[in-house]
């Protein structure tokens, strides 16, 4: 079936939903119009397309002539089998240029595959990126360490790198969110963390990349299980652990500072879901935002690991930490990082947590939209003037 079609309606796609539900969803942006948005965000470095070149974008954009998945995929790998193929010709004579060439080829993969794996193509998209970052991180400087834990007869799959020149870092545990996986989670926050000595694990959060669980109640116990692991590390200051989630990751940041308040030292939620997200009121309206690029009822359904939309509208209220009685817990200490105008995630949960419990700390930006982002104020900058300067002043 045609993107195009996936697309037109929600309503129409899984058949059978109420009117209600479908008059409150925005039109899905059409080829012309999704091919402008990328490349508008290409030009602008922003999110998810940081790092791209806007030219090749351009390039890539006008080999695609529909919304099909498989097409879309197909002309991503295009370009990123050339940064491959390139890495592939410096690897033994320039490894700094074979790496920075992996990291290239790994983007343009890794967006053929975006925001969720649901065609063939897509699934080769991110086996390909996948492929080619650890082979970026082989080559990398600092060392960069893919971690493999057991965890119930399957296995966590992380990335650690530390500073150079500190013996023993203070470590944060950082998870990526709906579409924004631990390699990117590396490319974007790697170099910050380690700039203000902190070393960091880069994770999937349940339901995403290599992630051994979908999303459901107690899955937080991944995290947990990575805490354990690090127990026995002599390179790590294993008293000093901080925990971040970005997007729905912060779902699991506001998890893990109810479920581990002793071991965390340090817990940023930015921009995470807590109550309202989950409910049908906020997602049947959230569903149409033209803040996310396309495919995103698709994206929050894979994580759940359901179809349909009754399904995915009567799975999340069970993820509510107001409902599971979670808000006035004990609490590692947090700082809550959103935009009052955020479409994706309701502000309304980040003054849920900040007006229960413990005291904590927050940053609001009043004209920004999901994860406090605006002309202004990118992720990038968010990140290195709010919130590494947090965590340097918990942690260190």
């Amino acid at each position: 079936m045609k993107l195009a079609q996936l697309l037109l309606s929600v309503g129409l796609l899984l058949g059978g939903v109420c009117t209600a539900v479908q008059a409150q969803m925005a039109p899905a942006r059409t080829w012309p119009e999704l091919k402008q948005a990328v490349q508008e965000r290409v030009n602008a470095q922003r999110y998810p397309m940081t790092g791209f070149d806007a030219k090749q974008v351009a390039e890539i954009l006008q080999r695609i002539q529909s919304l099909d998945r498989d097409e879309w995929a197909r002309a991503w790998i295009q370009t990123g089998d050339v940064h491959a193929r390139h890495a592939q010709s410096l690897s033994s004579s320039q490894p700094a240029l074979a790496a920075e060439a992996y990291l290239s080829a790994w983007r343009y993969y890794g967006f053929g595959a975006w925001p969720t794996q649901n065609a063939a193509e897509k699934k080769r998209a991110h086996a390909l990126g996948t492929q080619a970052f650890r082979a970026y991180a082989a080559l990398a400087q600092p060392k960069i360490e893919v971690l493999r834990i057991p965890f119930e007869g399957r296995e966590i799959v992380g990335y650690l790198q530390r500073p150079v020149g500190v013996a023993k870092p203070p470590v944060v545990l950082s998870v990526g969110g709906l579409d924004s996986y631990k390699e990117f989670v590396v490319e974007q926050f790697g170099p910050d963390y380690l700039k203000a000595g902190l070393a960091y694990v880069a994770l999937d959060m349940p339901g995403t990349g290599e992630s051994p669980i979908k999303i459901d109640v107690g899955a937080e116990r991944i995290f947990s299980r990575v805490m354990d692991a690090l127990q026995s590390r002599t390179d790590l200051d294993i008293q000093k652990i901080g925990f971040q989630g970005v997007s729905w990751g912060g779902h699991w940041a506001a998890r893990m500072a109810y479920a581990e308040p002793q071991r965390l030292k340090a817990v940023v939620n930015w921009g995470g879901p807590v109550h309202a997200y989950f409910q049908k009121d906020w997602q049947t309206k959230a569903l149409g935002t033209r803040e996310y690029l396309f495919d995103l009822f698709q994206a929050r359904a894979a994580v759940y690991g359901v179809d349909t939309l009754d399904d995915f509208l009567a799975y999340g209220p069970r993820m509510s930490l107001k409902d599971a009685q979670a808000l006035n817990k004990p609490s590692a200490p947090q700082l809550l990082v959103n935009g009052q105008k955020d479409s994706q995630v309701p502000i309304d949960d980040l003054y849920l947590v900040l007006q229960n419990g413990s005291a904590k700390q927050a940053w609001v930006n009043p004209e920004g939209g999901h994860l406090g982002r605006d002309k202004q104020w990118s992720d990038g900058r968010i990140f290195s003037e709010v919130i590494v300067p947090w965590f340097s002043q918990q942690l260190k």
